[in-house]
């Protein structure tokens, strides 16, 4: 997406600029020539396209419907692939390289490992595939030129009643790829506080936890996931703008909530694209990101289902460049944002921001200040 003003970082700029992520769902970021050659291997046949295509504008399609009917049948066909080991591994692999060329160096990537038991998989076996295929990945990425982590988190579905055993799946695969638990679903009638059991063992055992709250339901959903269920991030939150009031001359007044997410630093896992999609926001320009990053919440930028939204982190914030002005020094804040909030050791993430991240940016700041003196002289006729 080209910019006419030169102050805002190119696409490729973007696109080189290291960046974290931290809501990615596996299911939702399959390759369409992926599910096509898994549907075709494992006797699906009910695909909308066997084009892919068509199928990747199929997709795309039905989650900018309107209808939330058809925006659940696109992750049926999604996890319909799923199935088997194999199916798993590949998928994981190129999640892993699909994000490495897109100049991630870290992410956190999340699936519900009951939702992928139909082939006669164990819940153990489902974990030891991604997790050997996010291995795979992140090998296929070095030897192409790129770096990248992933770490895995595990999602309970808030409707189901296996929090716990998952909870208990993830903390046994903890130092083994898996970095964290969440649980996703619809939060109308199936709050986080029916899954306390859960929330109440990870914290016995010192693992962390994301839950999905503040996307469709609002503040009640917030609430609980911080108060009663005690999340270390808010998968989404964008909901949180319901607590911040912006009178007509601009004066600004925090709910208690929102402030308390922001003086305790509680990350928040955005998702603008796929924000537009369920309605939590009108425009790119009225995503409340804007505000949130004026007022220094500890926003970060995500891609939630790069298949459904057809997205990636660079769109994301290329998006959002146009939007709202954001150059290289905005992207890196949301960027050290998120490692600052990744569920690894400390001291891993510091390595990672002023290693990787922060020498990154400054290659590409004065990539940027060389171009504009370069134009500035020759705008003036100056000779070399």
């Amino acid at each position: 997406m080209p910019s006419q003003n030169p102050a805002l970082p190119t696409p490729d700029q973007i696109r080189r600029a290291p960046k974290v992520l931290l809501h990615d769902h596996l299911d939702g970021g399959l390759r369409p020539g992926t599910v096509v050659d898994l549907a075709r291997a494992g006797g699906y046949d009910a695909l909308p396209e066997t084009e892919p295509d068509r199928l990747g504008r199929w997709f795309r399609e039905a989650a900018d419907s309107g209808s939330l009917e058809r925006y659940l049948e696109t992750f049926a066909h999604t996890c319909a692939v799923m199935q088997t080991r194999e199916a798993l591994f590949r998928v994981a692999s190129e999640c892993a390289q699909d994000l490495a060329e897109d100049g991630v160096v870290y992410a956190e990537v999340r699936y519900a490992p009951e939702q992928h038991l139909e082939g006669g998989l164990t819940l153990d076996e489902v974990v030891a595939a991604v997790n050997d295929g996010f291995r795979e990945g992140e090998r296929r990425a070095r030897e192409s030129g790129r770096r990248i982590r992933v770490g895995a988190l595990l999602t309970a579905m808030r409707h189901a009643a296996r929090a716990l055993e998952i909870a208990e799946l993830a903390n046994a695969h903890r130092d083994v790829g898996v970095v964290g638990f969440d649980i996703a679903g619809a939060e109308a009638g199936y709050p986080p506080t029916r899954h306390l059991d859960a929330f109440e063992y990870l914290k016995r055992e010192n693992n962390h936890f994301t839950i999905h709250a503040g996307e469709a339901f609002g503040l009640p959903s917030i609430w609980q996931a911080l108060q009663w269920c005690g999340a270390d991030r808010l998968g989404h939150g964008v909901r949180i703008i319901d607590d911040i009031r912006v009178a007509d001359d601009g004066t600004v007044a925090l709910g208690r909530l929102a402030a308390y997410v922001r003086d305790k630093r509680v990350p928040l896992e955005m998702c603008p694209t796929s924000n537009l999609q369920t309605g939590a926001a009108a425009s790119y320009a009225e995503h409340p990101i804007g505000l949130l990053r004026r007022l220094h919440f500890r926003a970060t930028v995500n891609t939630d289902n790069r298949l459904m939204s057809g997205t990636s982190m660079s769109r994301e914030f290329e998006l959002l460049s146009e939007a709202f002005g954001y150059t290289l020094d905005d992207i890196q804040w949301f960027t050290v944002n998120a490692m600052k909030s990744a569920f690894i050791p400390f001291d891993e993430r510091l390595a990672m921001i002023n290693d990787v991240i922060k020498p990154g940016y400054a290659e590409l700041k004065s990539e940027w200040l060389f171009s504009q003196t370069a134009t500035t002289s020759a705008s003036s006729g100056e000779e070399d």
